[in-house]
């Protein structure tokens, strides 16, 4: 297989790849595929690697509030996750197989690294503008380094990631990492540039990293919800097609299986999610979201 990917609508990104190795881009791949390296899908490993008050269930944090989630869990990472403020909290919602960690403060990031041999070659970090409830209203790509991230967490790498090579997927919260994947996230590959998926298979290949990252730019995933409590059809194959042509949009996702039950998908409380507008123009971004509207809703 190519790029093993679960999602239909993310297949276009990569169509054209021709290779006989494995590329991840679910978290159940990975884990089976880097068995080296797959404790870093134990959130309570990676919390104690960086020197986090954290612990299971079970044990007493030394002070209130902690965070509470999970301690693995490949589908639906943060479901079931919760701040405690008080003990009376930690003992109203203790579950077995969840942890608690320090309450973390600060930007919250999601950060795509090529890893090679256990030494980062490059990153693209990415921030989520929230809607309430678990949606967003739109994630932004930035063009510019984060040194704090690529300083803290790069130091992180080479100590407990030697050997690795291939994508790595950061979650953090003002510098400190709360969720590690081994893989890349697979919803905007096209807002990285011209050849990044050429670099990207190069990478698992060969095991090295080429890309001409000189003239990257700022990109935006526009995101469109619906209401969970209702069935959706998809738009015509035409009115995307037109949407695509737009100047400054690069890929429209359809993010659902129209012959599913909407229970079936994996949704946060405050929305369905319909689908996803990838651009270089956040307004065009906007305005094509809008048009996509138009066809669910009126």
């Amino acid at each position: 297989m190519p790029i093993c990917e679960a999602d239909p609508w993310r297949l276009q990104y990569f169509r054209h790849v021709q290779t006989s190795v494995n590329i991840p881009t679910e978290d159940s791949d990975a884990w089976l595929w880097y068995p080296a390296h797959r404790w870093v899908y134990d959130k309570l490993e990676v919390a104690l690697s960086q020197n986090l008050d954290a612990g299971p269930h079970g044990t007493t944090p030394p002070r209130y509030p902690v965070f509470s989630k999970p301690i693995i869990n490949l589908k639906g990472m943060g479901v079931g996750s919760r701040v405690l403020r008080s003990a009376a909290e930690y003992e109203e919602f203790y579950a077995p197989g969840h942890m608690w960690v320090t309450l973390l403060e600060g930007r919250h990031v999601s950060s795509d690294v090529a890893v090679v041999n256990g030494e980062p070659r490059w990153w693209r970090h990415v921030t989520g503008k929230p809607a309430g409830e678990g949606t967003f209203d739109y994630w932004w790509v930035h063009s510019e380094t984060d040194h704090n991230i690529e300083g803290n967490c790069g130091q992180w790498i080479r100590r407990h990631l030697a050997g690795y090579t291939g994508m790595l997927n950061l979650e953090t919260i003002g510098g400190f990492i709360i969720e590690a994947h081994l893989r890349f996230a697979d919803q905007w590959p096209d807002l990285y540039g011209d050849g990044w998926i050429d670099a990207l298979v190069r990478l698992y290949e060969k095991g090295d990293w080429l890309f001409d990252d000189r003239n990257r730019h700022d990109g935006y995933s526009v995101v469109l919800f619906g209401p969970n409590d209702r069935g959706y059809m998809h738009p015509p194959q035409a009115l995307i097609d037109e949407i695509n042509r737009v100047d400054g949009v690069t890929s429209v996702q359809i993010t659902f299986h129209e012959d599913w039950a909407p229970e079936r998908h994996s949704m946060p409380p405050g929305g369905f999610r319909l689908a996803i507008v990838n651009c270089f123009d956040l307004a065009r971004g906007q305005s094509a979201r809008d048009r996509i509207k138009e066809f669910f809703f009126t």
